[in-house]
């Protein structure tokens, strides 16, 4: 997966440990950044494809993304079994 849309995350004008937060207020901050961003579907689909685990990427939360990775696993493994 291409990094050219990195270019133009909202991320690059305030420092990166605002999406690391501490806490939930932190998280909450971010993903307000993070909803004027024109490129959070890219970073989000980064982050999943690339498993990062910690930290704000693309508005989600790691606990959001953990779900979304089990969505997708889930929506494959039912697939697979309604083909066979």
């Amino acid at each position: 997966m291409s990094t050219e849309w990195m270019a133009d995350g909202k991320c690059r004008e305030v420092p990166p440990e605002t999406f690391f937060p501490s806490d939930g207020l932190g998280v909450i901050r971010a993903q307000k950044i993070c909803a004027t961003c024109e490129v959070s579907s890219e970073c989000l689909e980064y982050a999943l494809q690339n498993h990062i685990d910690h930290g704000v990427w693309g508005g989600k939360s790691e606990r959001e993304r953990r779900r979304i990775l089990r969505t997708r696993r889930r929506g494959s493994l039912t697939t697979l079994h309604a083909e066979h």
